[in-house]
Parts: C-alpha cells; structure tokens; sequence
C-alpha cells in the first residue's frame, strides 16, 4: 500500500509541470499580440512596446516560463493588468462565494442521488426505476443555465420566495447565506445528481446480485440494513470515483452558474478577466483550477486504500 500511494504522489509531478507549462502557454497561444490586445487599437507602437517589457515577453520564452513557474511556487501568481493587484489576492476575496456554492451542491447532489440510485435498483426494472432512469436523463439533457433561469423565474420571480440573483457572506447571517445559494446550487446539482444515481444504480445492481447479499437475506435482514449497510458499502468504490469526479467538474459549471446568479465568485472573476483580457488573471484561475483538479483525482486514489482492501501494490 505504501509503494502505492508513493508512486501516486509522485506521478502529480509531472502532471504539474506539464499544467503548469500549458497555463503560462495560454497567454501566447492567444490570437494576435497579446500586448496589442491589452492596448487596444488605437495604441502607439511605444506603448504596444512598454506593454511588452512589463509582461516580459521581450525575453525568450524559457526565461519567463521559469521565471513565472518560480514566483508561482511562492505563491505569486502575478499582478492583474487592470486592477493593479496581486492575482493571489483578487482570488482569496471570490473564493467563499466559490467554494460555498460548490459545498451545498455536493451535499444537495450526494443526499439526493444516493437513496435515488439505491432505490432505483432496490426496485429494477419496475415503475420506480423507470420514474429515476427519466429524472437522470432530464439532468443529463438540460443545460445548467436553462435550469437555472426556471427556477429564477418560479421561486423569485413569480412566488418570490428567494432571491433572484446576489451573494450575502456567511458572516452576514446563516438564513440570507443560504438563501442566496439554494437555487444555484440546485441547478448546478442536476446533472450531478443524474451522474451519481445511474452510477450508483448500476453499483448496486452488480453487488445485489453476490451471493453474500442473498445470504443476508436468508438470516431474517430487512431489507433497509442490505441495501444501506451491506450492499452500498460495497458499491461505494465506484460511487465515491463518481463523486470525486464531480466535484472537479464542478469548477466549470460553478462558471455558469456564478453568471447566472450575478454571484461574485471564482467563476465571475475568470468571466470578467476573459472579456477584459486581463491575462495575469486568467492564468491564475486555471492554473488553481487545473491543480485542484489533479488534488482531487489524487484524493480519491488514495481514498481506495482505505474503501478498498485488495489495494496492495
């Protein structure tokens, strides 16, 4: 187990790197001349120039990627083109917004689909199943920003429930904090939940199939402890992947939803920076992204050493 986790921990390295390189790419992959994007059209050739030496591309490329991969370890990310200010910074004041929407959707997605996909297949086969299987297809088939402007236009428009579109900090009052979230992130949920319910589904349909399952059966189990107790904890493996892979899809639907729903998150900020064409930006958020990305996959690998015995090598 040990050489396992090991040779985990050190494949990411590579990965990194290979991140890290097509993140900085990214600003000379652009169409154009970046420094001539950033002036404008009616900029001077001397201060298309000017730009050009303060984001260092007048030095060979293996100088500012090194350069810019050093600073990164530091945690310097750079300085944003319009604001003036460090990149890092600018992240760490959208970052609850960010990570409370995800949070809610994860727990909304989790306690939804679970019991759906259990129930689903506690039931193949008949009306329930069916009932499940079409709700999943309905998460899969309907856009984030369509479920999104529905439930904007039932719950605060017309019955005026909750509101339309905003964020309130969870220092500000726990009731007003989620208010603000609740319908984001149930339309972000959707497609989650149609995820894990078929793949949770499917789990149990195979371990309900094993001959221990039957066994319990014949000792006088009901049939709640089977499905809950000795059949999902088997089927978990394959759940838990899912939902670790979710939650890093997650980064790109919080992308939508934010825009949705005006919240002033992660995914606004990295909006906003495209449309500007604040670069520095741009690479900080992806690269954060991309590397929460790698952590997450690699929390779950190292999550079947403990879900998984047979993991030994």
């Amino acid at each position: 187990m040990l050489t396992f986790v090991c040779r985990r921990l050190l494949s990411t390295i590579p990965v990194m790197l290979f991140i890290a390189l097509f993140v900085f790419s990214l600003l000379y992959l652009a169409p154009g001349d970046p420094a001539a994007l950033i002036a404008g059209d009616q900029a001077s050739q001397t201060e298309i120039d000017a730009i050009r030496v303060t984001l260092g591309l007048d030095q060979p490329f293996y100088i500012r990627f090194v350069g810019w991969l050093g600073h990164a370890l530091r945690g310097d990310l750079g300085i944003s083109i319009f604001s003036q200010l460090p990149v890092t910074t600018l992240i760490g004041q959208r970052l609850e917004p960010t990570l409370s929407l995800m949070l809610l959707t994860v727990i909304i997605s989790v306690c939804v689909a679970v019991p759906m996909g259990v129930l689903a297949a506690a039931n193949q086969g008949r009306w329930i199943d069916r009932v499940v299987m079409a709700v999943a297809v309905f998460g899969f088939s309907v856009p984030v920003f369509v479920v999104g402007y529905l439930l904007s236009w039932v719950f605060a428009i017309r019955l005026d429930l909750l509101p339309v579109q905003g964020y309130t900090p969870l220092a500000e009052g726990f009731a007003p904090f989620l208010a603000n979230l609740i319908l984001p992130a149930i339309a972000l949920s959707c497609v989650y939940i149609a995820l894990i319910a078929r793949i949770t589904r499917t789990s149990m349909i195979d371990v309900l199939s094993q001959d221990y399952i039957r066994t319990a059966r014949a000792k006088g189990l009901g049939q709640g402890p089977v499905l809950f107790i000795h059949a999902l904890k088997n089927a978990s493996v394959p759940i838990v992947t899912v939902i670790g892979i979710g939650v890093a899809l997650l980064i790109g639907g919080a992308v939508v939803t934010e825009t949705v729903f005006a919240i002033p998150g992660v995914g606004r900020l990295v909006v906003d920076a495209i449309l500007r064409r604040d670069y520095p930006v741009i690479q900080g958020v992806v690269l954060l992204f991309s590397v929460a990305y790698v952590l997450i996959n690699l929390a779950i690998d190292l999550l079947y050493t403990v879900l998984d015995p047979r993991v030994r090598y």
